[in-house]
Formats: structure tokens, C-alpha cells, sequence
């Protein structure tokens, strides 16, 4: 029986390709009674269709503590949102690394399919994604109590401490940084409810196919780095890798999820993006519209007015 390489540190996991885990994979699902594996290229974490209707996704030791968050959220999204979550086939561990097996959601990446839709698809489709959000943040299970943070005021404070290092880190222009504590200074989070979040709610993770000549989501993936905190911290990955700059399709998707947002909405938005764990302004700023003006008043108009 092939083992799973140690992998330890998250630099020994950078080391390893998919086809490096392939022989312990096969291993492993032989040993599960399942068939042929294929890797997928795209993700974080190794991932492999399993025959035509599952998935396999590893959890390398340093990433462990994520396979709790991945296998919670799917056990209680299941058959709950309007759009479909892969049900839980099985959950264990082997050789220090932890796997789930899932099935296997039809379509391609939304992602993958933006560039064939017209504006009418977009159109469709903006409210459906909405109206998914809202009902994964509406959801109340206890279950859900175990997701990070314990404290989201804590949470934040901690990142409000770290954030101009995170994105000095990331090498932003320092006309920028020099612009965040007064902007984060300036803008009121309140005290809003505790809701799910999938934290990054975007393309990459949403499958559609097309039924005749009208575009349908067939699922949203990924619930690893799913957390619980205020609803609007998802917003930072819709108007970031959803709607990309583009307002129409931001309004349209506010309305799918329900909501009339405040004049302050785009501030609020921009500053759980600079607070946000895996921000990068650096490239944000190369890939998404260009504000106005240098300034982060500007930006937050250009990305969630």
C-alpha cells in the first residue's frame, strides 16, 4: 500500500504536483473499492475526479485542521441552497492526511464559461448567484457554531493590528498603504449578526451548463476557508472576482440576494477587503478596473458602488 509523502510544513506541501500524490491516491481509492483517477489542475489542494461522478480532495497535515470546516459546511449546505453542494460520500484520514470524497458537480467553472456568455446570460444568471448567497447566509445549525472565528470582533481587531504589514507583504505601492489606517478609521462595521460564509464566493467555484439556449447553475464548491461572520465580508469576493467593476451586474446580483444596500455599502465592502485573509490589492489593482482617482474612496465606488 503506497503512502502519502509527510508534508509537514507548507513548504514541503508547495513541493509536491498532483502527479506526485497519484500513486498514493490510486492507493487510497482502490482501497475505498473505487475506479481510474484523474487529477485537476486548478486549486489550492489536490483534487481528483474519481470515475465520472465523484471527487477525492486532499488535506495535506499542514492544511488538516480545514478538512472539519470543508466536511461541516457540506453536510449542512446539502439540498439546503437553490443551487446544489456536493453531498459527502466519505471523510478520513491516511498517513497524517485527510481526504473527502464528495460527488461530483456537472458543468464547468463559471470562471471557464465567462468569456461564451452574452450579457443577457450574465443578466440571468447575476440574481440566481445572489439569491445562493443569501440562503447559505441564512442558514442556522448548530453545527455551524465550530467555524472560525470564535469571536469576529476579536478576529477583526486582529487584523485591523497586522494590516499594514499584510500589505506591505504583498508589495503594495505605498501610496496606497499610506492611505488604509484613516480609511479603516473612517468607516462604522457596526455590530451586524454572525452568518455561514463561504469566503470566496467567485467564479472559480460556481458550475453552470447550458439547458438549451439559457445558461444554469448546477453548483458552488469549495467550503475549506468557509468561516462565520458579517454577510458583507463575502461581498469582498463577489465584487472582486464576481461582478468585477461591473455595476450592473453587481445591482442585479443585490437584488437576487435581497438587498438595497446603504450608502455606505462600498466603503464597509473595501474595508473588509483590505481586512480580508488572503488580500491582495497588488493584484486586484492590475486585474480589476482602474478608479477614478488614487484613493481608496475611489476604489470602493469603482468595485461595489
Amino acid at each position: 500500500m503506497t503512502s502519502f509523502p509527510p508534508a509537514g510544513t507548507e513548504a514541503e506541501f508547495d513541493t509536491l504536483t498532483r502527479q506526485d500524490l497519484l500513486p498514493a491516491v490510486t492507493s487510497l481509492t482502490a482501497s475505498l473499492g473505487l475506479g481510474e483517477v484523474v487529477a485537476f489542475t486548478e486549486g489550492s489542494l489536490p483534487v481528483y475526479a474519481v470515475g465520472e461522478d465523484l471527487v477525492l480532495k486532499l488535506f495535506p497535515p499542514v492544511h488538516l485542521d480545514e478538512l472539519a470546516t470543508e466536511r461541516t459546511m457540506l453536510e449542512v449546505l446539502h439540498g439546503k441552497l437553490p443551487i446544489p453542494t456536493p453531498g459527502v460520500h466519505a471523510v478520513g484520514e491516511r498517513d497524517g492526511w485527510g481526504y473527502v470524497l464528495m460527488e461530483r458537480l456537472r458543468g464547468e467553472t463559471l470562471k471557464d464559461a465567462w468569456p461564451k456568455l452574452s450579457t443577457e446570460d450574465k443578466e440571468l444568471l447575476a440574481p440566481e448567484l445572489g439569491e445562493a448567497l443569501a440562503a447559505l447566509h441564512s442558514l442556522r445549525d448548530p453545527r455551524l457554531d465550530a467555524l472560525d472565528p470564535p469571536d469576529w470582533a476579536a478576529f477583526l481587531a486582529e487584523q485591523r493590528a497586522n494590516v499594514v504589514e499584510h500589505h506591505r507583504r504583498t508589495g503594495l505601492d505605498e501610496s496606497w498603504i499610506a492611505q488604509i489606517p484613516a480609511f479603516l478609521d473612517s468607516v462604522d462595521l457596526g455590530r451586524p449578526p454572525v452568518v455561514p460564509l463561504h469566503t470566496e464566493f467567485m467564479r472559480d467555484h460556481v458550475m453552470i451548463t447550458r439547458d438549451g439556449e439559457r445558461p444554469r447553475l448546477t453548483g458552488v464548491f469549495d467550503f475549506e476557508p468557509a468561516m462565520r461572520g458579517a454577510a458583507e465580508y463575502d461581498f469582498v469576493a463577489v465584487g472582486l472576482f464576481v461582478s468585477s467593476g461591473d455595476k450592473d451586474f453587481l445591482r442585479r446580483f443585490l437584488t437576487g440576494y435581497g438587498s438595497r444596500p446603504a450608502e455606505e455599502f462600498p466603503r464597509r465592502c473595501l474595508a473588509y477587503a483590505l481586512l480580508h485573509v488572503y488580500s491582495n490589492f497588488t493584484w486586484y489593482l492590475k486585474v480589476l478596473p482602474a478608479p477614478e482617482e488614487p484613493t481608496l474612496e475611489s476604489l470602493a465606488r469603482a468595485w461595489w458602488s
